[in-house]
């Protein structure tokens, strides 16, 4: 697959996550909590579930509306490749981002969350029902790590780490991954 096309489906695939939880809230409008960091993280963990969603439904600028990448954002896709950067997301890649996916349902379970004053780690199983890249609508799991920063009254998101083995795969599975073959 041509390194384009490759780092396309990279960052297209990244977005699998939801809770089912109605409304949404700007990520520059979550404030911090007075006594601990719970509504913090409460807010990021609705934040994403939120976001998600739109992306799935094909709504980029609702997923666009919602969340708020840092200018050093990092991506590791679960299509693998090269990390993308923020600036690698142009207007026309973000668009067609959101033309990839269409007709998505999502769910989002949190595995666990760790926060600071100025960042939060979220580390999710993401299941989403999709059709994506003009495939039949089918199921798509990813185990996702999010981190979050503070910026200024905000969280922005720094960094999104995916990769499709919620089910695992076998040492040789991984060992051939991890030479570069196909599986």
């Amino acid at each position: 697959m041509p390194t384009s096309r490759r780092s396309f489906l990279a960052f297209a695939g990244t977005s699998l996550a939801s809770l089912e939880i109605a409304g949404a809230t700007n990520i520059s409008m979550l404030m911090p909590s007075p006594s601990g960091h719970g509504d913090d993280v409460a807010g990021l963990i609705k934040l994403s579930a939120d976001s998600n969603a739109a992306l799935m439904r094909g709504d980029i600028d609702a997923y666009r509306e919602l969340i708020e990448l840092t200018d050093d954002f990092t991506l590791m896709a679960p299509f693998g490749g090269p990390p993308t950067h923020a600036s690698q997301l142009t207007d026309e890649r973000m668009q067609a981002m959101g033309r990839f996916f269409k007709n998505g349902t999502l769910k989002q379970e949190v595995v666990q969350s760790y926060a600071s004053a100025d960042m939060v780690v979220l580390a999710v199983i993401e299941r989403a029902h999709v059709e994506v890249g003009g495939l039949k609508a089918q199921d798509w799991a990813l185990r996702v790590t999010l981190v979050y920063r503070r910026e200024g009254s905000g969280w922005r998101l720094a960094h999104r780490h995916a990769d499709p083995l919620v089910d695992g795969i076998s040492l040789a599975q991984a060992a051939a991954l991890a030479r570069g073959e196909a599986p």
